[in-house]
């Protein structure tokens, strides 16, 4: 098969009413407690914790995280006047499907991953350091 690892999908696509950031923290790894680190990069992990602006989107799917390999943690944008979150957009981001069999029946569940984070219309450009365009396509 032509496609390996993760999905290269728009920010448009994965978010086309935008999304709006909570914040920011390591991925640490369950078993060691140490940080979680990118398979291609190296890099640590870090989880944006977002709120998905579909007004259609309810329960877990109105809530996801987007994995970003960065050295250091990824800043999020600035707020924006008037609201209670702050806008987000997502760059070279990828989808990776996983099945998903922590509950009664296993399902078919997606991982988001980003390379960096900017406020909308490319304003407040915060890209994640140290990263490689190679960390949106595939390492977990």
């Amino acid at each position: 098969m032509a496609i390996q690892g993760a999905i290269p999908v728009e920010f448009g696509t994965v978010f086309p009413h935008g999304a709006f950031a909570l914040g920011v923290e390591a991925i640490t790894d369950f078993e060691t407690k140490r940080p979680q680190l990118d398979k291609n990069t190296g890099l640590p992990l870090w989880a944006v914790d977002v709120i998905d602006a579909d007004p259609e989107a309810r329960g877990k799917a109105k809530s996801v995280k987007v994995k970003i390999p960065a050295q250091v943690c990824p800043v999020l944008p600035d707020e924006a006047a008037g609201l209670p979150f702050r806008p987000v957009e997502f760059e070279d981001m990828a989808v990776m499907p996983y099945v998903d069999d922590n509950g009664r029946r296993p399902r078919v569940a997606y991982s988001l991953r980003a390379r960096g984070m900017r406020a909308p219309g490319g304003g407040g450009r915060q890209k994640a350091p140290a990263s490689s365009a190679s960390a949106a396509k595939g390492g977990e």
